[in-house]
């Protein structure tokens, strides 16, 4: 074992003597149809679980391939399951809008020189295409608010530039801010501005987003500040805990949870004080039979809720499950 090997042993084994908090399961995910297989999640603004499912042959597609597919809603139960018959994205995030509308986003986009790939897609409660607009490349995190605004994060290809965007002759990258947000009708309203840069370090990966009603929160690399956006204005704490993937926040009170391998399954929470989150507690979130939270689920900060979604089961935790 070398130096490096040894030291993330011993960060492992801290984070297991850490104090557990249990999530609580709060639904089954079950498919629309059987065999059914899921390709994308996400949580809505009311705190609903959006789900793309494929036939299993469909599962994997590149941009432009066409494949039916089902979009379901979950609140917790299966509520709603509608059909596109022909979805051209091949790694889509799924997000509600207004009037029954959904919106794919696929975080992958092309430039070329005859145009861009059209990578958001707005279907109307019909499966049918009523909108698309290029959101960039590089997308990490798309999450919707009520009245339909879109704030999409982006990670390091986004900002930088790859798949032809920032190179001689292109277009800078969409998401070169590392922040964005759209309207309802898809154009761009907001970007992390400059300013905030100045005071706040560049967005070169933004790990964590939560949107809260018409507030978003984020934490990003390299300097990992906490940022509140609301009416477009940037506020901001130091935070020193790193790589955090998801953050949630009720009042003054926020909790940053997981991070690089051996800090995976971590939850540190804090209060905002004047300039700087200070942590008060540290714990290792498990699921409610007391097993490590897999892998490969994803986990999503919506308001004051952590939302762990696995192969089949969606489970969820409070600030309010945490000790004050």
């Amino acid at each position: 074992m070398n130096e490096r090997e040894r030291k993330n042993a011993a960060r492992r084994a801290a984070v297991l003597a850490l104090p557990a908090v249990q999530a609580w399961h709060h639904s089954r995910i079950v498919p629309p149809r059987q065999g059914d297989v899921r390709i994308s999640e996400s949580i809505g603004p009311f705190g609903e679980l959006m789900a793309v499912w494929s036939a299993p042959a469909d599962r994997t597609a590149r941009f432009s391939e066409v494949r039916p597919v089902r979009v379901t809603v979950h609140v917790p139960e299966m509520a709603v399951a509608a059909r596109i018959a022909d979805l051209r994205l091949a790694h889509p995030s799924v997000q509600p809008l207004p009037e029954g509308r959904v919106l794919l986003v696929d975080a992958r986009c092309a430039w070329r020189s005859e145009g861009p790939d059209r990578n958001a897609v707005v279907y109307d409660c019909d499966g049918e295409a009523v909108a698309e607009q290029t959101f960039g490349d590089g997308i990490d995190h798309v999450q919707a608010t009520r009245n339909g605004e879109i704030w999409v994060g982006y990670f390091d290809e986004g900002v930088l530039g790859s798949h032809g965007w920032g190179v001689d002759g292109a277009a800078p990258p969409v998401g070169r801010s590392g922040l964005v947000r759209f309207s309802a009708d898809l154009t761009e309203q907001w970007r992390y501005p400059d300013s905030a840069r100045l005071v706040w370090g560049r967005i070169l990966d933004c790990y964590a987003l939560n949107v809260d009603g018409e507030t978003a929160w984020a934490c990003f690399y390299t300097e990992w500040p906490i940022v509140r956006i609301h009416d477009g204005s940037v506020t901001g704490w130091h935070n020193e805990i790193r790589g955090a993937a998801a953050l949630t926040v009720r009042g003054s009170r926020l909790a940053l949870y997981g991070g690089y391998e051996p800090v995976r399954d971590r939850l540190v929470a804090g209060v905002l004080g004047d300039n700087e989150f200070r942590v008060t507690g540290e714990y290792r979130l498990v699921l409610p039979d007391g097993g490590e939270v897999p892998r490969e689920a994803r986990v999503f900060g919506r308001g004051a809720d952590l939302h762990i979604v696995t192969r089949h089961d969606w489970y969820r935790l409070s600030l309010e499950d945490l000790p004050a």
